[in-house]
């Protein structure tokens, strides 16, 4: 039996739309955290331009080549046994970086080895774009955000969800800039950056986030 996430059916729709507008001029995608192989199987269907690259713990690959031998998909690679804390990373250099639902469950210390990670192997122009919840100004968007954190810190005291401000200055860091954050349904936020290189000389797109 295949794994399965009813959060990646709930909101895939509105990640396929945002994709569709950030990865327009992206021929290579990599994957962190693909988790059930979901995503894998279904965006990558959608944006045929894109060869998608999946990767996650090395006992996560045979659930996420489930849905890939089910999905059949030709611009989609077998997925990579990827680490975080892997050094060098087993991609030598893409274009793209997707990565959703997962910096709120990894610790801190694998927060910044995503964004070390992204910033070895992004190419010049390349982009990071992260989906899930985030704090700003260290408060919640939402009661159901608050619950969340809760809940994930009582399951492991290392994670829980992140601050924006926290995030961003990584990213900046790594010669990343924030291209746009935007609000998405379910309290979650879709947040891309990219080498400056690639951006037009207009500012940041931002959306404030409603307080709870």
């Amino acid at each position: 039996m295949k794994p399965f996430s009813e959060a990646c059916v709930r909101n895939r729709e509105p990640i396929l739309e945002a994709l569709r507008e950030i990865f327009a001029g992206v021929g290579e995608v990599l994957e962190i955290g693909s988790g059930t192989g979901q995503h894998a199987a279904y965006f990558p269907a959608h944006l045929p331009h894109l060869c998608w690259q999946p990767s996650d713990l090395p006992h996560n690959l045979p659930g996420i080549q489930a849905w890939l031998d089910e999905a059949g998909l030709p611009n989609v690679r077998p997925p990579l046994a990827l680490d975080l804390f892997d050094e060098p990373w087993p991609v030598a250099r893409i274009e793209a970086v997707f990565c959703a639902n997962t910096i709120h469950i990894v610790s801190w210390a694998g927060v910044e080895r995503l964004f070390a990670g992204a910033g070895r192997v992004l190419a010049p122009g390349g982009i990071l774009c992260l989906y899930g919840p985030f704090n700003y100004g260290g408060r919640y968007t939402s009661a159901s955000n608050a619950q969340f954190d809760t809940w994930l810190k009582a399951r492991d005291p290392a994670s829980g969800i992140r601050d924006f401000e926290a995030v961003d200055a990584l990213a900046q860091a790594q010669g990343l800039r924030l291209v746009e954050d935007r609000a998405m349904p379910a309290n979650n936020r879709l947040i891309w950056w990219a080498r400056t290189s690639r951006l037009a000389p207009e500012q940041p797109q931002e959306q404030a986030p409603a307080r709870a």
